[in-house]
């Protein structure tokens, strides 16, 4: 930053205009990492998805723990001898954005698959009326029926019904 101020140059607000062709080492494999890490995490759902991913792509994932508890605080990917912290990639790779990106692919898989094999109550409901057919149904044979109507003509009856004087 205190160069990019001295000398007036000029930070992109992404990584995705950068010349990847035009790096060298360690960049190089810093914008590998980052590319193969954007492009698993939307498709996995917890962690061994995403180590599995990026172990196809030869880039091996190292979890940091908390000294006095066996949390994980944080995250390291290895690459080509390079290894570097999750955040040190970019801020969006860092273990805690992962971690909740990963969990709400998770819920969203997870709901969507209830809607998917939970039968909605009133497809259930159309399937049974359409399985007993017309059987209840009580029409003249003669006459034709019309729903709308009849909701129409139980309507005006109501409104006759209240006649009377309002204050």
């Amino acid at each position: 930053m205190e160069l990019t101020k001295k000398y007036g140059l000029y930070i992109a607000p992404d990584k995705e205009n950068v010349k990847r062709h035009r790096l060298k080492e360690p960049d190089k494999t810093k914008y590998e990492i980052y590319d193969a890490i954007k492009a698993a995490v939307p498709k996995c759902k917890n962690w061994e998805e995403l180590t599995e991913a990026l172990k196809k792509q030869r880039i091996k994932t190292d979890f940091r723990y908390n000294g006095s508890t066996n949390k994980i605080q944080g995250i390291r990917f290895e690459k080509n001898g390079y290894t570097f912290n999750g955040s040190q990639i970019d801020r969006s790779c860092s273990y805690s954005k992962i971690d909740f990106r990963l969990k709400q692919n998770s819920y969203e898989y997870i709901h969507s698959y209830k809607q998917e094999y939970t039968p909605n109550i009133s497809f259930v409901h159309e399937s049974v009326v359409s399985a007993l057919g017309g059987l209840f149904e009580i029409q003249p044979s003669g006459t034709s029926y019309d729903s709308d109507e009849a909701e129409f003509l139980r309507q005006q009856k109501k409104k006759k019904k209240k006649k009377g004087f309002r204050l």
